[in-house]
């Protein structure tokens, strides 16, 4: 049997074992049997098909796993929806207290309660919104 067969089978196992652990490193590894296995198709030198393995493998493990690994740490960049509300700051319409009360909030009257139960806001005073519980703000 020629060895691009055997990378075949390597590249396989990879994907396989990728698709059952969810390592992304394994399918670098897939890749870069698959690369061997191409090599191997065009030329019957083994060393030359384990230096194309093993180049293209590091290559996607250096280049690719350390931007993958930032997407998923960073938190995105543009919040929207409710989430982009938290964090903002609103004008008190109507006194707020721990119970209920109004407040502009990006250009749309909102229910609001505070998030003290000793706390009560004014009108006319700015409120930094907490979170958003359904229809209402909890601000502080």
């Amino acid at each position: 049997m020629d060895f691009w067969v055997w990378w075949l089978i390597a590249a396989g196992g990879f994907s396989i074992a990728l698709v059952l652990t969810a390592m992304p490193e394994l399918g670098m590894l897939a890749i870069g049997a698959g690369a061997a296995a191409a090599s191997g198709a065009v030329t019957d030198n083994i060393v030359l098909q384990v230096i194309v393995f093993a180049v293209v493998s590091t290559a996607l493990l250096v280049v690719v796993r350390p931007i993958a690994r930032r997407a998923r740490v960073l938190p995105p960049k543009l919040s929207s929806g409710v989430d982009g509300l938290k964090g903002r700051t609103a004008v008190v319409l109507e006194r707020v207290d721990s119970r209920d009360g109004r407040i502009k909030l990006a250009g749309e009257e909102w229910s609001a309660r505070a998030l003290d139960n000793d706390i009560t806001h004014e009108p006319g005073s700015e409120v930094s919104v907490v979170e958003i519980d359904g229809a209402t703000a909890i601000v502080m």
